[in-house]
Parts: structure tokens; C-alpha cells; sequence
């Protein structure tokens, strides 16, 4: 008789599925270079120009297993620019340093309109994001990055009031921590808006150095016609100045070509004979000169706009000599 044996051995099955959703490595950082005007004449009627590079990138992290997101990478990327620490006037940001504000704006293009400022919906004047999307291609992973070049305007016809410290060229900044703040998010398929990722900054600064300048131009002194010198002859004239706001500045005249600061002559180039004549800065008051042989300077400050600085002259009585034109050239200089 046989005798059947039976055993029964289990067999344990062990079945691992890897997490195909495992948390991901993904991020997006942005960089911005500082926007440099360099020196900025505020007295010049020319607008100023500069520009920066801002420079996002992402990473794709590598996972085990193949999950929609490595098959279609892409991230889109918001990139909102508030006012600064200058603030805003009007339809600009500012910049500060000195006295008065230095206005500015930054565009995502070079056209410079309004509709190009780089902006957000919360800064007035400036709703303009820039939005952009980085794909990483078919099945690649790792960093990659897209440049961008932002534009930068300080409008000329808006600098007049605009003044250094002192008679010092003067920074003038704007900067944009916290300002610049970078939403991202990651997708595949079907497109997430940027807002739905996360957040972070992009530090930089806008720079300018307001000069310290002044220009100068002056017409003629004209006397008319005199027949005899028995009694002082008057003339009026003026020089155009423009400064700087707040810069003090001198003005001196030379002696001329035929005589002193103290003595000026105006001389006939046909018979060599002069006459006497004086240039001073208020009716009847010193002469004006460079300083030496009792003469003066005129003084001022500037304000960013034209100013006249008149200039009274005095032919006085003296022995008339002989019929023709008598001329005299002088030149002013400007200190500041």
C-alpha cells in the first residue's frame, strides 16, 4: 500500500512598484544685471539710454521611471517689476540721491512705449509682466535657460529740477529687492499659469550719476552811435546760464584784447585809437572781472533752466577821439 504524501510549500510573492510620483527637484531661478546710465547730464535736452540682461533658468530633476513631466518638461515663468525704492511720478519710476528725483522707466522691448514698461498690475502706469514659458526637450533633463534684455530710458525733457549734492557728481539709485518678484510653475501636457508654482526675487539696481554742468552764452554789447564823449554812454546786454539745480557757480571776465578787467578799452582797428568802457553786474556797481584790481565776479545758483545775468556797460565821459567803429572782444568763463 503506498501511502501518497502531500506538502505544500508557500511561495511568498513580492511585487515593488516604484513611485512614479515621487517628489520632484524641479526650481527656477532668475538673475538680473544693475541697469547702468552712467553719467547723466541734467541740463541736456537728450534722453539716456541702458540696458540689462535678466537671465531665467530651470531645472528638471531626474526621477525613477518616466512620468508625463520628463516626457513634456516646461515651466511658465511671470516676472513682475514693482516701482522701486525711488517710487513713481506720473508715468515713471524715480530715482534717488540727490535733490529731486531722477526719473526712469524699464521696457521688455526697445520701442520704449507705454505699453512695453516692464511692470505688474499693482505698480500704476506699468501692468505690463513679462511672461515666458522654457521647454527642456524630449526626454532631457537638467538646466535650461532663456535671456532676456531689458531697456532702460531716463527721459530728457524731464531733468531740469533734478540736482547733485553740493557741487559734487552724485548717484542717484533705484533698487529693486523685493521688487522683482518671479512666479513659476512646472507642466506637461496641459499648460499650468505661472501663478499656480512658486515664488522668488531677483535683486538689482538701476544707477545714474548726475553730473555736475553748466553751459554759458552771451550776446553783444552794443553802444549804438555817439558823436561826442562829454557824458557816459550806456548799453545793456545779457548771458544765458544754465545749471545744474543747486550748483553754485562764478562768472569772470577777461580784460579783453586792448586793455584790463579794470580799464577795458574798445580800439579802431583802422587808426589804433581807444576808448574806455566798463562791463559791470548791477548798475553803477563794481567792475566785473576775474577778481584782481578791485574787480568782481558775478555769483549764482543754478536752477536747471535758462537764467539771465545781465550785463550793464558804461562808456564814460572822456576825450572823444576820431569817427569809426571801436570794438572790444571779452571773454567769459564759468567756474562751477
Amino acid at each position: 500500500m503506498f501511502k501518497r504524501v502531500m506538502r505544500v510549500v508557500s511561495l511568498a510573492i513580492v511585487f515593488w512598484l516604484a513611485g512614479l510620483n515621487a517628489a520632484r527637484a524641479d526650481s527656477c531661478s532668475a538673475t538680473m544685471t544693475d541697469i547702468v546710465f552712467g553719467n547723466v547730464s541734467p541740463i541736456a535736452s537728450s534722453d539716456s539710454y541702458a540696458s540689462g540682461t535678466l537671465t531665467l533658468s530651470c531645472t528638471w530633476g531626474l526621477l525613477t521611471g518616466i512620468p508625463p513631466q520628463l516626457l513634456f518638461p516646461n515651466a511658465s515663468i511671470c516676472v513682475y517689476l514693482g516701482a522701486g525704492s525711488g517710487g513713481t511720478q506720473g508715468q515713471w519710476r524715480t530715482m534717488s540721491g540727490g535733490t529731486g528725483r531722477l526719473p526712469f522707466n524699464l521696457y521688455r522691448d526697445g520701442s520704449y512705449t507705454a505699453a512695453a514698461v516692464w511692470g505688474s498690475p499693482a505698480t500704476p502706469n506699468s501692468p505690463t509682466s513679462l511672461n515666458t514659458s522654457i521647454s527642456a526637450g524630449l526626454l532631457s533633463l537638467g538646466t535650461q535657460t532663456a535671456s532676456f534684455t531689458i531697456y532702460g530710458k531716463i527721459p530728457g525733457n524731464s531733468l531740469s529740477g533734478v540736482g547733485t549734492v553740493g557741487n559734487a557728481d552724485t548717484e542717484f539709485s533705484s533698487d529693486f529687492s523685493g521688487e522683482a518678484i518671479v512666479n513659476y510653475s512646472f507642466w506637461s501636457l496641459l499648460s499650468s499659469p505661472c501663478t499656480s508654482g512658486a515664488t522668488t526675487t531677483v535683486p538689482f539696481r538701476v544707477r545714474a550719476t548726475v553730473v555736475n554742468n553748466c553751459v554759458i552764452n552771451a550776446s553783444n554789447l552794443a553802444f549804438g552811435a555817439s558823436t561826442v564823449l562829454t557824458s557816459a554812454v550806456r548799453a545793456n546786454a545779457a548771458l544765458s546760464v544754465q545749471c545744474t539745480a543747486n550748483n553754485a557757480y562764478r562768472i569772470s571776465l577777461d580784460g579783453g584784447r586792448n586793455g584790463s578787467v579794470a580799464a577795458r578799452r574798445m580800439r579802431n582797428a583802422a587808426t589804433g585809437e581807444t576808448v574806455l568802457y566798463l562791463i559791470a553786474g548791477t548798475p553803477d556797481g563794481p567792475a566785473w572781472g576775474d577778481g584782481s584790481g578791485g574787480t568782481v565776479m558775478v555769483t549764482g545758483t543754478g536752477t536747471g533752466v535758462v537764467q539771465s545775468v545781465p550785463l550793464y556797460g558804461s562808456v564814460p565821459k572822456q576825450t572823444t577821439p576820431s569817427p569809426g567803429d571801436y570794438k572790444d572782444t571779452v571773454t567769459a568763463t564759468i567756474y562751477f
